[in-house]
C-alpha cells in the first residue's frame, strides 16, 4: 500500500487534500489500520468501514466529498422503518381488484371491432406505489385548499380509472368507453391524463413523456411563489410526480433538477418506477439505471431514497457479514435482473447465488419457490410507506424515491419482465385464469371463456370498499379531482388602457414596448395588479421590462444576499422573497412550465394568476411547442408574447433567430388565440378582451399569443370610431385610399402595416392607384371563424347559410387583394379561400439571415416598393394597368438589388424600444 507521503495532492468533491500534515505518525496509523482491514477482512469490509466513517464525519459536521451513489440496497434500514398504520390484508384485496379491472379494461378495449389499445404492464409494475399513496398520503381538495398535486404516469392511467370504478366515481360503461371518447360519449374515457377531455377528473397532463417531471418541479415552485406573495395558502400541498425510469432519458425530465434543489423545494417528491424497461427493451441492459439516477439526483442536490428490495431480502442481507451479497447486487447489471424476473427459482439459485459458496449457503434452506419470490421493493407496501413517510418528513431538499419493480408484475409469465410487454394489450383465456388465481379473485372460469372478461367489484358494502372510502375521507377527498373554485375577476376599465390609445407622440417605440406599457398600467391596478406573473428567460432587459425591477422585484425565496453591481442605478436588479417577476434563467422550457403552473392556478388552488410570458418569438412554438399543447390540455390561461417577431425585423441575428412562422404554428393549437397587432391601441383592445375572455364572466379555457416587434415606429393615436369588433375578430379597414382612380386592397399585419401605408402613398402618387389598407390583426382567428362557419353550413344545409366574418368585412371592397406580412405566405394564405376577390400574398418564405431590415425586406420582396409591384401585377392581370408598368416598377425601385433598399431603422436589435425609457 502506498503511504500518505507517496500520494499526489488532489481535490475531491471540491475539497483540497493538499494541506499540512501536523501529525504524520497519527496519519500513518489510520492508513495502516485501513490496510490491515483490507488485508485481513477484505475490500468489502474495508469499504463498509469507510462508509461508516464518512457517515460519522458528516454527523460531526466534518466536510467530506459527496458520494455519487450508494450500495444497491434500500436506503432506509429495516430497523428504521416506521410503523405501518394500514390494514395490509385489506389493502392487498383492494389492490388485487384494481389490478384486475385495469387489465380487463384494456383487454376489453382491444376486442374485435374496437382495437383502440392501451397499456397494461406499466400500471402492473407501479400499482403498489400508487395504492400506498391513495391510502395514506395523497391529500384531496375537500378542505377548500388545493390538496396535493399528483402527476400520474400517463401509461398507468388504466389503474387510476380502475380504482375510481371501485369507489363509484366511474361506471362500468365508462370503463368500457376507454379510448372511445366520441363513439361512447358521454361515457368515453381519455387514453391518458387529459384535463381538457376530462376536466372534472384529471388535473395534469403527463404525456408527452418528460413534461410530467418538468411540470411537477415548476408546480412545486409555483406553490411556494403563491405562498410567499400571499395569494394562496399552499403550505399543506405536496407535489408528487410518478415517472418511469425510461422516461428519465428525456432531457426535460432531468434538465431542471437544479432549480428544485436551489430553492429547497421539500414540497416535491419524484417517484421513479424503475422496472428496468423502456418500451422495447431494457433501460440500461449493461448498466444500472437506479445507480445512474442516484448519482444524477445526488449531484443536483436532491435527497435520494432507494427502494430496491422487499422484506423477503431482509434476512439474507442481515446474514451478509462480509458483503458478498451486497457486492453481487452491486455488480449484477439490469439486463440480468430483467432475466431473473422471467426465470425459475432454480435458475436464480444457480446463476445469482451459485457462484460463491457463501451466497449458496444463504439460500440453502429456501425452496425454489421462495427464491423465485425474492421480490422488488416497489411491490412491498410497508417499504413504500417508509419511503413516502421519509420523503414527506425530509426538509430543505426535494426527494426522489427510486423504486425497483417488475414490469407486468402479477400478469403472468407471458407478460412479466418481457421486452414486448409494453406493447401487449390482450390477455388470453389462459392468461386471465392465471391472473385471477394469482390475485385470488372469486371469478368462475365460465366468465372468462366467452371472450369478454368481467370487471370485479367486491360490493359497495364490502370491508375493502368501505376501507377505501374511509381512507379518502381522512385524507380530504377523492383524487384525482379537478375543481374550479375561482371567481371572475373585477377587471379594470378604460383608464388602464388610456395611455396606449394616445399613441407615442413624437417618440418612436416598438410594439414590444407598447405592450410593456399596457402591462405596467395593469400591474398598478388595485384589484388584479398583484395577480400578474411576468415571466422571461433571462431577457427582461431585452424586452424593456427592467423598469419593473425596482417595484415588482424578482422572486427569489432567499431574497438578495449580495449587493447588486448596478445598485446605484434607477433600474437596479432587485431580488425579493415576495418578488412578482419570475426570472427563470436561460430556459424556455422552464419558463413555459412556470407559465402553465401559473395559468392553471385558478383551478389548482382556486386563485387566478395572470401569467405574461415574454420570449424571443422563434423560441416559443418552435422550441417548446409540445408544452403549449400541454398548456392547452391543462386548460391554462394567460398571455404569451412572441417578442422580436418577424423574419426580417430582428436585424443582425440571423437564421435561427428569424421567426417567420410562429403564427402558423400557433394556428395549429385550438386553445391559442393568436394576434399580430401593428399598433399600441390594437394591443390595448386585444389585452382587454383577453382578460375578459380568460378571467371575466363565462371564462374560456384559452390563452392569448401576441407577436410583437422590436422596430421603433411612431405609434399613432387610436382613430376616432375605430372598428373595435374588427380588431378583435381579425381585420378592419385602417386607411381608405384618398387619391388615384384604379381601386385595390392591401391587407397587412404587424410590422408590415407601415410598409402597406407607404405603398398606398406610392401607388396614389406614382401609379394612379387608390388602395385601401386593412390591418389584419389575426389571420388565424379569421380562418378559425370561417372554418367553423363552413362546418356549420355542412351539417345544417336546411338552414340559412352563414357567411364568414372575413367575407362580410371585405365585401364591397374593389380591386384585387394583396396581403403582406413579415411571415411566410402560408400565414395570410389561410384566409384566401374566403376573400371576395382576386388574391395575392407576399411573404418572407425561406430561411432568415443577418442584414439590414431594408435589405432583408427587399430580398424577400415584402417592402413598400415590392408591395407596389404586387398590386400592379394583380391589376395588370385584370387589364387595369399596362403590363409594361411592371418592368418599369422593378427598374425604378431596383427591386432585384437588396443593397439598393433603404437600410431602415438601425436601432433596437434586441430591446423593445430605441431608448431605455422607464415605461
Amino acid at each position: 500500500m502506498a503511504s500518505g507521503t507517496d500520494r499526489n495532492p488532489i481535490i475531491i468533491g471540491g475539497l483540497p487534500s493538499q494541506v499540512p500534515d501536523f501529525d504524520p505518525e497519527e496519519t500513518q496509523e489510520w492508513l495502516d489500520s485501513l490496510d490491515a482491514a483490507v488485508d485481513e477482512r477484505g475490500r468489502e469490509r474495508a469499504r463498509y468501514l469507510m462508509l461508516r466513517l464518512i457517515e460519522r464525519a458528516r454527523e460531526q459536521r466534518v466536510a467530506v466529498p459527496e458520494m455519487r451513489s450508494t450500495d444497491y440496497v434500500n436506503t432506509i434500514a429495516t430497523k428504521d422503518e416506521p410503523f405501518f398504520p394500514g390494514n395490509e390484508e385489506i389493502e392487498r384485496k383492494v389492490l388485487n381488484a384494481t389490478r384486475w379491472n385495469a387489465a380487463v379494461m384494456v383487454s376489453r378495449a382491444q376486442r374485435p371491432g374496437i382495437g383502440v389499445g392501451g397499456h397494461i404492464a406499466t400500471f402492473a409494475s407501479s400499482a403498489s406505489l400508487y395504492d400506498v399513496g391513495f391510502n395514506h398520503f395523497f391529500r384531496g381538495k375537500d378542505g377548500g385548499d388545493g390538496g396535493d398535486q399528483i402527476f400520474f404516469q400517463g401509461h398507468a392511467s388504466p389503474g387510476v380509472y380502475a380504482r375510481a370504478y371501485l369507489l363509484d366515481r366511474l361506471s362500468e360503461a365508462q370503463l368500457d368507453g376507454f379510448r372511445q371518447e366520441k363513439s361512447k360519449a358521454p361515457d368515453g374515457l381519455s387514453s391518458y391524463p387529459h384535463p381538457r377531455l376530462m376536466p372534472d377528473f384529471w388535473e395534469f397532463p403527463t404525456v408527452s413523456m418528460g413534461l410530467g417531471p418538468l411540470g411537477a418541479v415548476y408546480q412545486a415552485r409555483m406553490n411556494r411563489y403563491m405562498q410567499a406573495r400571499g395569494i394562496a395558502d399552499t403550505s399543506g400541498s405536496h407535489v408528487w410526480a410518478f415517472l418511469g425510469d425510461g422516461e428519465m432519458d428525456e432531457p426535460e425530465s432531468l434538465g431542471q433538477l437544479s432549480i428544485a434543489a436551489r430553492e429547497g423545494l421539500d414540497n416535491l417528491t419524484f417517484v421513479v418506477n424503475c422496472n428496468l424497461q423502456r418500451l422495447d427493451g431494457p433501460v440500461r441492459g449493461n448498466g444500472k439505471i437506479m445507480q445512474e439516477l442516484e448519482s444524477q439526483f445526488r449531484g443536483a442536490g436532491w435527497n435520494v431514497i432507494k427502494l430496491v428490495w422487499d422484506r423477503s431480502w431482509d434476512p439474507l442481507l442481515a446474514q451478509d457479514r462480509d458483503g458478498v451479497l451486497v457486492n453481487k447486487l452491486n455488480t449484477t447489471p439490469d439486463g440480468q435482473f430483467q432475466t431473473y424476473a422471467t426465470e425459475t427459482g432454480a435458475y436464480i439459485r444457480d446463476h445469482f447465488f451459485g457462484g460463491d459458496h457463501r451466497l449458496r449457503a444463504m439460500v440453502e434452506n429456501m425452496t425454489d419457490d421462495e427464491v423465485l419470490h425474492l421480490g422488488r421493493g416497489g411491490h412491498d407496501h410497508r417499504k413504500i410507506f417508509a419511503a413516502y413517510a421519509a420523503a414527506k418528513a425530509h426538509q430543505g431538499q426535494p426527494t426522489v424515491i427510486l423504486a425497483q419493480t417488475v414490469k407486468g408484475w402479477t400478469l403472468g409469465p407471458n407478460f412479466e419482465g418481457r421486452n414486448a410487454t409494453h406493447q401487449m394489450k390482450k390477455l388470453t383465456v389462459e392468461d386471465l385464469k392465471n391472473f385471477r388465481d394469482r390475485l385470488h379473485l372469486p371469478i368462475p372460469d365460465s366468465k372468462l371463456e366467452d371472450g369478454n372478461p368481467p370487471y370485479y367489484h367486491p360490493g359497495r358494502d364490502s370491508e375493502e370498499i368501505q376501507y377505501m372510502h374511509d381512507r379518502r375521507k381522512a385524507l380530504g377527498g377523492y383524487v384525482p379531482t379537478r375543481v374550479v373554485r375561482a371567481k371572475p375577476l373585477d377587471l379594470p376599465g378604460d383608464k388602464a388602457y388610456a395611455a396606449a390609445k394616445k399613441g407615442s407622440g413624437h417618440q418612436k417605440i416598438a410594439t414590444t414596448m407598447a405592450f410593456v406599457r399596457v402591462l405596467k398600467d395593469l400591474m398598478r391596478d388595485k384589484e388584479i395588479g398583484k395577480r400578474f406573473v411576468p415571466i422571461a428567460p433571462d431577457e427582461y432587459r431585452t424586452f424593456g421590462m427592467d423598469a419593473f425591477f425596482p417595484s415588482a422585484k424578482i422572486y427569489n425565496p432567499l431574497g438578495q444576499l449580495y449587493e447588486s453591481v448596478d445598485r446605484e442605478l434607477l433600474l437596479a436588479y432587485k431580488e425579493s422573497p415576495t418578488g412578482q417577476m419570475l426570472h427563470d434563467g436561460i430556459t424556455e422550457a422552464g419558463c413555459t412550465a412556470s407559465l402553465i403552473a401559473a395559468g392553471s392556478a385558478y383551478a389548482t388552488h382556486g386563485e387566478p394568476l395572470i401569467p405574461v410570458y415574454v420570449f424571443y418569438s422563434m423560441f416559443g412554438f418552435q422550441r417548446t411547442g409540445d408544452q403549449f399543447w400541454q398548456m392547452a390540455d391543462q386548460l391554462a390561461r394567460g398571455f404569451v408574447l412572441g417578442a422580436t417577431a418577424g423574419r426580417t425585423t430582428l436585424t443582425g441575428e440571423g437564421l435561427q433567430h428569424a421567426d417567420g412562422h410562429s403564427q402558423l404554428l400557433a394556428s395549429t393549437n385550438p386553445a391559442c388565440v393568436a394576434y399580430d397587432p401593428a399598433y399600441g391601441y390594437e394591443i390595448a383592445h386585444i389585452v382587454r378582451d383577453g382578460l375578459r375572455r380568460m378571467y371575466g364572466e363565462d371564462s374560456e379555457d384559452v390563452f392569448f399569443y401576441l407577436t410583437v416587434y422590436n422596430e421603433p415606429i411612431q405609434q399613432p393615436a387610436e382613430p376616432e370610431n375605430v372598428d373595435v369588433e374588427g380588431i378583435l375578430r381579425g381585420v378592419y379597414r385602417l386607411s381608405e385610399g384618398e387619391s388615384g382612380e384604379v381601386p385595390a386592397q392591401i391587407m397587412a399585419s404587424g410590422v408590415a402595416v407601415p410598409w402597406a401605408l407607404e405603398a398606398q402613398r406610392i401607388l396614389a402618387e406614382e401609379w394612379n392607384v387608390r388602395a385601401d389598407v386593412w390591418s389584419a390583426t389575426s389571420w388565424n382567428e379569421l380562418r378559425r371563424e370561417a372554418v367553423e362557419v363552413e362546418r356549420h353550413n355542412l351539417l345544417h344545409p336546411e338552414e340559412e347559410q352563414r357567411v364568414p366574418y372575413v367575407t362580410r368585412a371585405l365585401q364591397g371592397a374593389q380591386g384585387p387583394f394583396v396581403a403582406v406580412s413579415d411571415w411566410m405566405r402560408a400565414v395570410p394564405d389561410q384566409i384566401a379561400r374566403w376573400v371576395p376577390g382576386t388574391w395575392q400574398s407576399l411573404g418572407a418564405d425561406g430561411f432568415g439571415f443577418a442584414d439590414t431590415r431594408g435589405a432583408a425586406r427587399r430580398f424577400f420582396h415584402i417592402d413598400a416598393q415590392s408591395i407596389v409591384l404586387g398590386v400592379l401585377t394583380e391589376l395588370a392581370k385584370e387589364g387595369k394597368v399596362d403590363r409594361s408598368s411592371l418592368k418599369q416598377a422593378i427598374d425604378r425601385y431596383q427591386l432585384l438589388d437588396p443593397s439598393a433598399a433603404d437600410a431602415g431603422e438601425a436601432g433596437a436589435h434586441h430591446n423593445g424600444a430605441d431608448s431605455r425609457q422607464p415605461g
